[in-house]
């Protein structure tokens, strides 16, 4: 049978980071992902970074709505479609705003009997862990039935602060595994079983944030790019694009991330949809990116 790993976490967490990881490892010892991207904009984008790892038939990008609600049948139908193979595993990473509870008692549902039941992996930001104001329920909801959670920006942080992290994990849910991802074995992802630790509830229409994308022309150079991040309202918890930049004939890729960072590197390919802007949070709007680009092309 077929393990399906659903990977959540916060937005900016280091999810898309674990799932290039477990694509690596899994490949490297003869098994064969699947994976399936969830995004409420151009999920198409992010899976086109995996292509390099894995083969675009195994990836199936889901955009435009939540998979642990309006868009739950069509990732039911998704795996159901799934071809069979030997040494099979299914990873399916969230949007950074899933409620996790949800997600997993619905997915249960409907699944075809060549598939174990699906279990939950969360990705953990120790850096940020709670410190994300009026979205702090948002995070903890996210680890309550998970059967293992990754720590990720570990490095510079106190053994205090990473503690203080591991103490409020286990009291959320004292029956999960918490590792980092250097001490994460691959292999025994497939024999996790679901958590059985009782969560509590959440009204994840507060988690339902705005989205939209817009064109992006070409940048003179990256300078560009931090003035567009700079210029975004910081009630956006997520910003993406992809452009040409300067003389260079490929394309680059770059986000904020909700602490503020900006992060920029070379984009694998062509995007299938054009250089795009897009953002998630609140004040999300195609007036507001068209605005930023304007001023930016003065």
């Amino acid at each position: 049978m077929e393990a399906i790993i659903t990977i959540v976490g916060f937005l900016g967490a280091g999810k898309t980071t674990l799932l290039k990881h477990l694509v690596h490892s899994f490949t490297n010892k003869d098994w064969k992902p699947f994976v399936v991207l969830n995004d409420y904009e151009n999920a198409n984008m992010d899976a086109q970074q995996l292509t390099s790892l894995v083969d675009g038939n195994t990836i199936k990008a889901l955009s435009g709505s939540c998979i642990c609600c309006s868009g739950i049948v069509e990732l039911r139908n998704t795996v159901n479609r799934i071809p069979e193979r030997d040494r099979g595993v299914t990873l399916i990473e969230a949007n950074g705003t899933s409620d996790a509870c949800s997600l997993m008692e619905f997915l249960g549902v409907g699944i075809e009997e060549r598939f174990l039941p699906p279990i939950q992996v969360s990705v953990v930001d120790v850096k940020n862990w709670q410190k994300r104001g009026e979205n702090n329920e948002l995070e903890a909801n996210q680890i309550q039935v998970s059967s293992l959670v990754i720590l990720t920006h570990v490095e510079g942080q106190s053994e205090e602060r990473k503690n203080q992290v591991i103490d409020e994990l286990n009291k959320l849910n004292p029956l999960v595994k918490i590792v980092t991802m250097d001490d994460l074995d691959v292999l025994l992802l497939p024999e996790l079983t679901p958590s059985t630790n009782k969560a509590q509830k959440l009204d994840h229409k507060k988690a339902h944030w705005a989205s939209c994308s817009v064109d992006l022309p070409n940048l003179p150079s990256e300078a560009y790019i931090h003035f567009i991040c700079k210029e975004i309202p910081s009630s956006i918890l997520r910003v993406k694009g992809c452009t040409i930049v300067g003389e260079d004939d490929n394309y680059t890729y770059f986000e904020r991330k909700p602490d503020g960072e900006v992060h920029i590197r070379p984009f694998n390919g062509t995007p299938i949809t054009g250089a795009k802007l897009l953002t998630i949070g609140p004040g999300s709007s195609i007036e507001m990116l068209t605005e930023v680009i304007g001023v930016c092309s003065v």
